[in-house]
């Protein structure tokens, strides 16, 4: 009998990226790298494991926007010709090379995995959503939801409608896309503010999650700490994060993604090749750019991306797999240490964002797979599993109030809040003010009526905390400024617009065609909350 739990959690999430009215923006590509490089991979993986009689279980967020824009025709039709061009590029890549071995042998195995990407793509028609569904069904996987678009919730907590139709959007969606209501919630940034867990309870969901201090420093202090989840008094539970395993994967200095082996993320053939040669598959004005075939391994510390060796596939793969026992060992020590103080089966919970895995840490999904390889077949001190599953086995918690927090820099909100993007808050505010007032209104006609639901959608995308995060990081800020006032001016035209009762149909239209995510969103999910 194993004497504790694992729960690997991967938050799978891009911001609302679609654009209808241009033929190329380079910012839709974050959705063609993430399907090439972590989505199918992880497929691929979760396919295998199931052939092989792997009974895997992992707990993971598919978001609201990324749920949609996988199963958007327009984007599947994009993504499709983005692959032919990868696919087109290698093949011409093989045969400039062919009289350089390594870099032949490297072309050959991106051709390879091109291909196979290509084979799961074809093989679900484009609906990666139905793919990971099917895992659902079989309760391999958990899939939970997220904020309808990833709204930092504490920093909208003064407007209590606005956070509940970022959760009651989410929550309809998820049903909608999925056939069953979700169980649990990935907090958008695991942000939480006190008493967030009353309308987690209120929307039917049973659990959510936090960074570790939003279990330690919870009142009263939970027994267990972040080893077991805590139930709040609504008898929602809270799991917490794991500092010891999520080091090991984050970590720029200790975390396994830095080993010289693993393939080098920032030196792409997309600024290496000759110019003319790559000319047709770089920017339409001609800027070079990121293809995503990558020639080089990380090498060694401190060193220039010119000074990078070549990547060798096989070596990065041992590695992975040698990483996975290493990982695998730690738990089953950090395990054992705990179950001897507890007296009671730990449970680790080891949340990610899903595209560090194959995106930016190439590696990862062949790192996932060996872990749940080796934890099946080579050990018994812990067993793997998901969160809902962990909660049917031990329904009893014990009671706390969880603390303010979020995961990230320093933890708490100042990564959302900052010289860099607080300019964005007074008009979220002011725009969620006017869309609680819109939601008492009750629509005259069917144009009055779309115009409403738009201007809740425009508010929802405007909200995305993906657009402060940008500002912040500091880069591809003017697209995250630009989002931000192109919802803001649109939802402000509506506002004008529904209150003068001069509704432009023709321009209601276009933009209904532009921002058409949550199709079924009805406005009146912002009327002000009873009791």
């Amino acid at each position: 009998m194993s004497l504790g739990y694992l729960a690997l959690v991967l938050h799978a999430h891009l911001p609302f990226v679609r654009h209808p009215e241009s033929d190329y923006v380079l910012e839709e590509e974050w959705l063609f790298e993430a399907i090439t490089e972590t989505y199918i991979p992880l497929l691929t993986l979760f396919e295998g494991l199931k052939r092989d009689g792997v009974d895997f279980k992992m707990t993971m967020s598919l978001t609201p926007p990324l749920v949609s824009m996988l199963r958007d025709p327009l984007l599947q039709e994009r993504y499709d010709q983005h692959l032919a061009k990868l696919q087109e590029l290698i093949e011409k890549e093989i045969e400039h090379n062919v009289h350089h071995g390594h870099l032949r042998y490297l072309g050959e195995f991106y051709a390879t995995e091109f291909s196979k990407v290509r084979e799961t793509w074809e093989r679900y028609n484009g609906d990666l959503v139905a793919a990971f569904k099917q895992f659902l069904d079989s309760n391999n996987l958990e899939i939970i939801t997220c904020g309808a678009t990833h709204g930092y919730f504490p920093l909208m907590k003064m407007y209590p409608q606005a956070v509940w139709a970022q959760i009651q959007v989410a929550c309809e969606h998820y049903e909608e896309n999925f056939g069953q209501p979700p169980k649990g919630i990935w907090l958008p940034e695991c942000a939480y503010y006190d008493g967030l867990e009353r309308m987690i309870a209120d929307a039917g969901l049973r659990y959510f999650l936090t960074d570790g201090h939003g279990i330690l420093y919870a009142r009263p202090r939970p027994r267990f700490g972040t080893y077991a989840p805590i139930f709040t008094e609504t008898g929602v539970a809270v799991f917490g994060r794991d500092h010891e395993s999520s080091q090991q994967v984050w970590s720029s200095e200790v975390g396994y993604p830095g080993a010289p082996e693993y393939r080098e993320f920032y030196r792409d053939l997309g600024w290496d090749a000759d110019y003319e040669f790559i000319k047709p598959y770089i920017m339409p004005n001609g800027q070079r750019k990121n293809t995503g075939i990558k020639y080089h391994k990380i090498t060694g510390r401190g060193l220039g991306l010119s000074e990078k060796e070549y990547y060798d596939p096989h070596w990065a793969r041992e590695k992975a797999a040698e990483h996975a026992g290493n990982f695998m060992f730690n738990r089953e020590r950090q395990v054992e240490h705990l179950y001897q103080i507890m007296q009671r089966p730990p449970i680790i919970v080891s949340p990610y964002d899903a595209e560090l895995f194959g995106h930016w840490w190439y590696e990862g999904p062949w790192f996932i797979d060996y872990l749940f390889r080796k934890t099946w077949f080579d050990q018994n001190t812990y067993e793997m599993t998901h969160l809902a599953d962990y909660l049917r086995k031990h329904p009893t918690q014990q009671v706390c109030r969880p603390a303010q927090s979020s995961w990230g820099f320093r933890g708490f909100h100042e990564y959302w809040l900052n010289e860099t993007n607080a300019w964005i808050y007074p008009h979220l505010h002011k725009a969620a003010e006017r869309m609680i007032t819109l939601s008492c209104r009750e629509a005259e006609d069917e144009l009055e009526w779309r115009a409403l639901n738009q201007a809740a959608r425009e508010l929802l995308l405007a909200q995305s905390s993906d657009w402060a995060f940008i500002m912040r990081t500091g880069t591809m800020v003017p697209y995250a400024v630009r989002r931000t006032r192109s919802h803001l001016q649109r939802f402000n035209k509506l506002w004008e617009d529904i209150n003068q009762d001069k509704i432009d149909a023709g321009w209601l239209e276009k933009v209904e065609a532009i921002d058409n995510i949550f199709p079924n969103v009805n406005y009146r999910v912002y009327r002000p909350l009873m009791g």
